[in-house]
């Protein structure tokens, strides 16, 4: 009879341990929950380089936002910010919303910053307020041109924002873009 309570309490006392090492499990699975949102960005981008005197070298890039969480973004939106925006001129399908548009371009931004603030563009999607999960968002075919007549150094980088991420994401790369334009009294020497 003391075996088989002895047995009985060891097997009481390892059931306790059990349940305790259970509900340290379920706690830690609960921190371990993925992000409900997870948004990641990027910049694609082909160049054209011309250092001739009449050239112009340019830039064709994207930015895409891809939801690789499990719910959606509301209300997204994007910042593209330009450092030395004295040399590179930006342009995009985008539209200010003050303008008495008739025809809007397809896959058309909406710009939501000063006409004159050249160093950043705060742009929004002008058909889409809802970035699904495993959804692409994509502000394509944007141009910087810029022309070869002094040395140039420059970037470009990204952000993404929306009602759940109001501090903003930002993207997983940037473009960056320098070169040295010999100048006549270099030829000289």
């Amino acid at each position: 009879m003391d075996k088989m309570k002895s047995i009985q309490t060891k097997l009481l006392h390892l059931q306790q341990m059990n349940d305790a090492y259970v509900r340290k499990l379920k706690s830690l699975a609960k921190e371990l929950k993925p992000k409900q949102i997870q948004i990641i960005s990027y910049f694609t981008y082909s160049l054209n380089l011309s250092h001739e005197e009449d050239g112009e070298n340019f830039i064709i890039g994207s930015f895409h936002v891809k939801n690789i969480g499990i719910k959606p973004l509301h209300n997204p939106f994007i910042c593209l910010k330009l450092k030395s925006e004295d040399i590179f001129d930006f342009s995009g399908k985008y539209f200010y919303q003050d303008t008495q548009q008739n025809m809007q371009l397809a896959d058309a931004w909406i710009r939501m910053n000063d006409k004159d603030n050249q160093e950043e563009f705060w742009l929004k999607p002008s058909s889409q307020q809802l970035l699904n999960p495993q959804e692409t968002l994509t502000f394509q075919n944007f141009q910087l041109k810029w022309s070869p007549i002094i040395s140039y150094n420059g970037s470009v980088t990204g952000f993404v924002y929306g009602d759940e991420i109001e501090d903003g994401v930002s993207a997983l790369n940037q473009m960056s873009i320098s070169g040295n334009v010999k100048e006549e009294d270099d030829y000289e020497k």
